[in-house]
């Protein structure tokens, strides 16, 4: 287990490293759906997904977990040095930088506010290392249902990128504005 919250009418969140061969196929029944079309993995085979999570699963800059609530897989996070991504040749990368995938895949009755719940969270977990000051997205532009999300959870749009496989909207969330949004408790 790499982290764990509870949220309040939620349940229990965890992290866990993903482990490419035990949970290849349970990826790729996310990735290839529709809805994930974003992903960009919608054509690959079960064991092309898990080749692509070992080679990150190798790299020191690059990490994939599965999201899990109440102990059950509800969603794939990845995190990434911006220097040593693509990303990090399209803008001026800042010490304390650290970029993020996400893809949630609750099935088909998600629990109430869980998107609302797990991005917030997932912030969390990434800002408990006090090296980190911003956190960088880069979703597809045409990607409205993220770009709203992300709009909400306060990050900050910045201009379009050519990314390789994509038009990629770049939008920052910094410490100090997570911080103000969410206080922690006291």
């Amino acid at each position: 287990m790499t982290y764990q919250e509870k949220i309040p009418d939620l349940g229990e969140l965890t992290l866990v490293v993903l482990d490419p061969r035990a949970h290849a196929e349970l990826v790729h029944g996310w990735v290839t759906q529709p809805r994930a079309a974003f992903w960009g993995l919608g054509s690959h085979t079960v064991d092309e997904v898990r080749e692509i999570y070992e080679f990150v699963d190798g790299l020191a800059t690059h990490h994939a977990y599965l999201i899990l609530l109440d102990g059950t897989p509800i969603g794939l996070f990845q995190t990434y040095q911006p220097e040593a991504d693509p990303v990090g040749e399209r803008y001026p990368v800042q010490p304390g930088d650290v970029g993020m995938h996400l893809l949630l895949a609750p099935g088909k009755r998600p629990p109430r506010g869980l998107t609302t719940a797990v991005g917030p969270a997932l912030a969390r977990y990434l800002f408990t290392d006090p090296t980190r000051q911003r956190i960088v997205v880069e979703p597809d532009v045409r990607n409205h249902l993220a770009l709203r999300r992300l709009e909400r959870e306060g990050f900050t749009f910045d201009e379009e990128i050519d990314m390789p496989d994509k038009r990629a909207q770049l939008a920052f969330l910094t410490r100090a504005r997570f911080e103000s949004d969410h206080p922690a408790p006291a």
